[in-house]
């Protein structure tokens, strides 16, 4: 693959970190490149690669996502090599991120993870942002990596009523 191109795919994924204002996953950013057929996921796999290596971007890992963030080191890359993005392609990212802006929101600002605290402990940790910032961070101590892996996942489709039952209940006279 020519330096060219994978520059390029850098430059893309960047872009896309830039351009948008909840934390992305690897997942949505091949989503976005391999639906509109720039490159095969392979090649994207290198790119992501590459990317970590050279400190453009961190990855981190929560239980079924890995969120990428740009440093500054991506920023200043992007800032100088930017323009080598094709204007339309900053269009159709700029749509592609307007269109899915709230899915993209929900699914970044909603996390949950566990962690191995002890021999038969494990510690669930749920937090839901919005706006940037954090309006609950729950951590919950159990027994089994199941019962923290199950709470993670309920904890995506079932927060704003956790939310507003925590709310109600403790703002309540």
């Amino acid at each position: 693959m020519s330096s060219k191109y994978l520059t390029l795919y850098k430059m893309i994924v960047l872009y896309m970190l830039k351009r948008c204002d909840a934390p992305l996953s690897k997942s949505q950013i091949y989503d976005f490149i391999l639906e509109n057929e720039y490159t095969n996921f392979l090649t994207l796999q290198e790119v992501f690669a590459e990317m970590v290596s050279s400190g453009l971007i961190i990855e981190k890992s929560m239980v079924s996502r890995t969120y990428l963030e740009m440093t500054s080191e991506g920023e200043e890359t992007l800032k100088f090599f930017g323009n080598r993005i094709n204007p339309a392609i900053k269009t159709q990212i700029d749509e592609y991120l307007r269109e899915n802006s709230m899915k993209l929101r929900d699914e970044g600002s909603i996390l949950g993870d566990y962690t191995k605290t002890a021999e038969n402990e494990y510690t669930a940790q749920l937090i839901a942002n919005e706006n940037g910032q954090s309006i609950v961070e729950i951590k919950l101590a159990v027994p089994t990596e199941e019962i923290a892996r199950n709470i993670c996942k309920k904890w995506q489709d079932c927060n704003q009523e956790v939310y507003q039952y925590l709310m109600e209940t403790l703002m309540s006279d």
